[in-house]
């Protein structure tokens, strides 16, 4: 009886194991095929949360600019602007709609001649991310049904809608209420010199080697390096901070600091921010869709002294 049921067991297996290696290798055993839309080449002209908006609560976003056509039922061409050509990649099926190209995961939703719908979704060891990484579907329309059909230049189809003017209006307004709220701002924060003792830089994340842009979330989390001469003395702190609407800069937290100093190194970074860095910068507001509001940001300040000769 032990003998039959590992029997089954086994012969269970197999067979599933069997199915799963035939959808891998023959579409016509998936949900659908790409041969319908084999030869179109689409443009990606919006992306939406769940709730329908280009901004989830935390200020995310990703700008539509995608361009797409399936070459082959496993080779996906996509627009490269540092090349300047669409360059083709590996289309890996994997199971149910998900499938992975120039180092994404996206679930189809929708298949026609005019359209695709493709959920991106963020992989992490083989499991997907229930986030906001994983929530964002990308509309894409063939370009002729756009110069047919729709007859509207690609980027007014691309542009943020009324209901995403409305919602960053309603997220911001909250949000200044309170120097301890904050939204990620699309436009970060500036610091622009008024002096020559001091120079800022902001951290360059590598770029994604699709879009040849940074990684659609960097701007969530924006990192600047100030350095300041002629300070008091020497120092180095790397420190969170919101700067508010009206560029005054509410320092949260600093890193690297000992357990029980924390209230007071941040009473010293509060200083050197009110003293130095507000007086020593214009500090204008990060801004979403051109609405200034407060935003969160991590700052490394080197404080170089005057050198006596």
């Amino acid at each position: 009886m032990i003998r039959y049921f590992w029997l089954l067991v086994i012969s269970s297996t197999f067979f599933l194991a069997c199915e799963s290696g035939s959808k891998r290798t023959n579409a016509k055993l998936r949900d659908f095929t790409f041969e319908p839309v084999k030869g179109i080449r689409y443009v990606e002209t919006k992306r939406r949360f769940s709730n329908g908006l280009s901004f989830n609560e935390q200020g995310f976003m990703q700008k539509p600019s995608w361009i797409i056509e399936v070459a082959a039922e496993d080779t996906m061409m996509a627009w490269s602007p540092q090349k300047q050509v669409m360059q083709k990649f590996y289309l890996q099926y994997d199971h149910g709609n998900l499938y992975n190209f120039a180092e994404e995961w996206f679930k189809v939703k929708a298949l026609t001649k005019d359209s695709l719908v493709f959920q991106r979704v963020q992989v992490n060891n083989k499991i997907i991310a229930n986030d906001f990484r994983s929530d964002v579907n990308m509309t894409f329309y063939a370009q002729d049904y756009i110069k047919n059909k729709l007859k509207k230049p690609v980027e007014d189809l691309q542009k943020p809608t009324k209901a995403d003017t409305a919602f960053i209006k309603k997220i911001a307004t909250k949000t200044n209420l309170s120097s301890d709220s904050a939204f990620a701002a699309t436009a970060p924060v500036q610091f622009i010199p008024k002096s020559k003792i001091v120079k800022v830089s902001q951290t360059e994340e590598p770029a994604d080697k699709l879009s040849g842009r940074t990684a659609s979330y960097n701007y969530m989390f924006p990192k600047y390096r100030i350095e300041i001469d002629r300070a008091y003395k020497d120092f180095t702190y790397q420190f969170t901070a919101i700067v508010d609407v009206n560029g005054s800069i509410h320092v949260k937290a600093v890193h690297g600091i000992l357990k029980g100093q924390e209230e007071q190194k941040k009473e010293v970074v509060q200083s050197i921010a009110d003293i130095y860095i507000r007086n020593l910068f214009y500090v204008v507001p990060g801004s979403t869709l051109g609405i200034q509001h407060n935003s969160e940001i991590t700052i490394g300040v080197l404080g170089k002294a005057l050198k006596k000769s």
